[in-house]
């Protein structure tokens, strides 16, 4: 990387002492200024409390498999800020990094200044438009009504499910949350979404209904019917797809490619064309690291991003399911606003032995604070803060036979995978 790319970079960062701001009058002011990059292509949006990425992914996939020019938005990144910005499958580089960045940064050195991610939300609609994208998969960043992303006019929309997170941010109910996520739906857009809780679920059909947007649910319009060879059907109001594969494993990333369809779907009825083929192998080819990411078989080396108790509660039934070791052990790393002791209360039933860590993050939980709860439940744990040292020791410890799983949250995989990086470690 350039060190004019490092300085860019360096600036962006800094924009974090600005917190998380909520409303869309920066990101209005700093688009409008750049000539409204967001309305020279489509876009579908995707929201929801687990899943989001992963359904962003499939999106994509399947797009640019039938011939489209496809921007992808996502957040947070792993290792280099450039993975959140991508065209079909292809990370920003660093050269267009520092172009579009700068062409942010001269319209907001003229009033306040923006938040990190309305900034490299700008960044990213500028550079698809620059880059002439006919689509444009995003992912929201926390919410959805006050989101940085919600400046756009999308053809579709997903609400993945709903679970209580960012309660200081988004309320303390799940309807309360649904509210806000329900405030990516558009005027006439469909929308589709797994959310079962009746509570969440009525709020979503209620902002549906005023916004004459068509609702596809999972369980109602949406149907998946699966096989023991972790193929499924798809049976939706318009479309069936039998004996669909997904390359990525874990239950929930069935719940995920169904979402999917459903969106696909809908854009069908709307007139996109998208082969039967395309769609099976977009589905098939589909990769996002970091989610149930096995990096090594013997030993057995999973990264999984699970950053709330939902997304624990995930992991712990694929490793109870899918993992036969000897003995497990678990390096957690999680952040401090996250509800994380029932995370911990999870992660422990599957667990022989933890190691509590940080990533390096400023929102990270102290390892000891973390220890002092693991302790109520008996767990064998070693504190070690710092944590490329910590999978250094699980590496140490860890046998053929037994297995090694990095979890928490996608900053503790992130600096997972940069440590591997470092060492030369590669898949096996």
């Amino acid at each position: 990387m350039t060190t004019s790319v490092d300085q860019h970079l360096a600036a962006l960062y800094r924009l974090r002492r600005f917190g998380i701001k909520f409303g869309l009058s920066t990101i209005t002011r700093l688009l409008r200024g750049l000539g409204n990059p967001h309305e020279r292509f489509s876009s579908i949006h995707v929201a929801g409390t687990n899943g989001k990425g992963s359904i962003a992914a499939f999106l994509s996939s399947i797009l640019t498999r039938a011939g489209y020019k496809v921007g992808l938005y996502t957040s947070p990144h792993l290792v280099r800020f450039n993975e959140r910005i991508q065209i079909n499958g292809q990370a920003i580089s660093d050269e267009d990094v520092a172009q579009v960045l700068e062409a942010v940064r001269l319209i907001y050195t003229q009033g306040d200044p923006p938040t990190f991610f309305e900034c490299a939300t700008a960044m990213a609609l500028q550079h698809f438009a620059l880059a002439g994208v006919d689509w444009a998969v995003l992912e929201t960043g926390m919410g959805g009504r006050y989101d940085a992303t919600n400046i756009v006019q999308p053809e579709a929309c997903v609400i993945s499910n709903i679970g209580l997170e960012h309660q200081e941010y988004l309320g303390n109910t799940l309807a309360a949350i649904a509210r806000e996520k329900a405030g990516i739906i558009k005027q006439g857009a469909g929308v589709v979404t797994g959310t079962r809780q009746k509570n969440a679920l009525t709020v979503i059909e209620n902002v549906a209904k005023e916004k004459g947007a068509p609702l596809h649910r999972l369980g109602k319009e949406i149907r998946v019917r699966k096989d023991k060879d972790r193929n499924f059907a798809y049976l939706g109001v318009h479309r069936r797809w039998p004996g669909v594969k997904i390359g990525m494993v874990g239950e929930h990333q069935i719940t995920n490619a169904a979402l999917a369809l459903g969106v696909v779907d809908l854009l069908l009825q709307k007139g996109l064309t998208i082969s039967d083929q395309v769609i099976y192998s977009g589905l098939a080819t589909t990769r996002w690291p970091g989610r149930l990411e096995i990096v090594s078989k013997k030993p057995f080396i999973l990264l999984d991003g699970a950053h709330n108790p939902s997304a624990a509660r995930t992991l712990r039934k694929f490793l109870e399911d899918a993992v036969h070791v000897k003995e497990l052990i678990m390096v957690v790393g999680i952040l401090a606003d996250k509800t994380w002791k029932p995370m911990l209360r999870e992660l422990a039933r599957v667990a022989d032995t933890m190691i509590l860590t940080r990533p390096q993050y400023e929102r990270a939980a102290d390892p000891d604070e973390l220890a002092a709860f693991v302790r109520t439940l008996s767990q064998d744990m070693i504190v070690v803060p710092h944590l490329p040292d910590a999978v250094s020791l699980a590496l140490d410890k860890v046998g053929e036979d037994d297995g090694v799983c990095i979890t928490g949250s996608l900053y503790t995989v992130g600096d997972a995978k940069a440590y591997f990086d470092s060492i030369g470690f590669h898949s096996s």
